[in-house]
């Protein structure tokens, strides 16, 4: 992993953790598909401007709208709107924890359709996660019981399984695509879909959308959380593997949870601390690479010795 790649991860970490939290107070302002389809098509608008200043292609070739309608609904409809609705109902801390099940997801799904193996390395960096992931959650899978609460956690696993098909959808057919065009086309297709819903089953309060505060907080978390990160975390997957790139930002949540309980008092726990331990473990286990060659010479000077 070079210096770039991990840079890239370093700064898409700090932007994701620090936007749960400030998700979780704007569902507290804005309707949620009202909110939702608004930040994509205010990112896609930022980046369209970008590609312009650059002279990059904007439109997709026409052979090329199935495939990105394809992704933009998985990405949009199944991860970003079904996490901002879970999230009306569970903690900021705890729905970046549900949401980065998403690796130990990605992890299957890149063995049977991309053809990245599940290595021992691999295997055990995945392993890491989980046990660090069902750490954090004990608790509530002590005390599981039908409300609002588990109806909004069993969504969150349901947008990290959307997440994570839509990044494998990415790595095989988009991994040379233009990257901006890309969060271009998968915000904004999906965010005037959601938005031609929305309008209809949700108040639309010009008050609190012109709000000066209001808009700031909608700027960033469109802008800077949704167009740069998913910029970002497209590039990341198309230079390396998808199960590392996905393990690699397993630190999201850990943060998350620490910004959660800074900003808005969410619980930490030990068992939390435990599991921010085994998830960084498990990333370490995933980020190293040993060739089989490398591990036979090891070997052989070991023998020698």
């Amino acid at each position: 992993m070079n210096i770039k790649v991990l840079s890239a991860i370093c700064l898409l970490c700090l932007i994701w953790s620090s936007l749960w939290g400030l998700i979780k107070y704007s569902l507290h302002i804005f309707p949620p598909f009202l909110f939702i389809s608004s930040r994509l098509i205010l990112g896609a608008v930022t980046l369209i401007i970008v590609q312009f200043l650059l002279r990059k292609s904007i439109l997709p070739e026409r052979s090329e709208w199935k495939q990105l309608t394809i992704l933009s609904l998985m990405l949009c409809v199944g991860f970003y709107a079904t996490q901002t609705f879970a999230m009306q109902f569970v903690d900021s801390g705890l729905s970046a924890v549900l949401v980065f099940t998403m690796p130990i997801m990605i992890g299957v799904l890149a063995h049977y359709f991309l053809n990245e193996r599940l290595n021992i390395q691999k295997i055990a960096g995945l392993l890491f996660g989980a046990c660090g992931l069902i750490a954090i959650l004990w608790t509530q899978l002590q005390n599981i019981h039908l409300n609002l609460t588990l109806f909004g956690e069993l969504l969150l696993l349901v947008a990290a399984f959307f997440w994570a098909s839509s990044t494998i959808y990415i790595k095989k057919y988009f991994s040379n695509y233009n990257k901006i065009k890309l969060t271009i086309w998968q915000m904004l297709i999906g965010g005037i879909f959601i938005l031609s819903f929305a309008v209809w089953f949700e108040p639309i309060q010009l008050n609190i959308w012109l709000n000066p505060m209001n808009f700031s907080l909608l700027f960033y978390i469109a802008v800077v959380g949704t167009s740069l990160a998913f910029l970002l975390w497209n590039w990341i997957v198309s230079q390396v593997d998808a199960f590392v790139a996905s393990i690699s930002i397993m630190s999201i949540p850990i943060l998350g949870l620490f910004f959660g309980y800074w900003w808005w008092n969410e619980p930490l726990t030990a068992n939390i601390l435990i599991g921010a331990v085994l998830i960084c473990l498990g990333i370490i286990f995933s980020s190293l690479k040993i060739s089989a060659k490398r591990v036979d010479k090891l070997a052989i000077q070991n023998n020698q010795q």
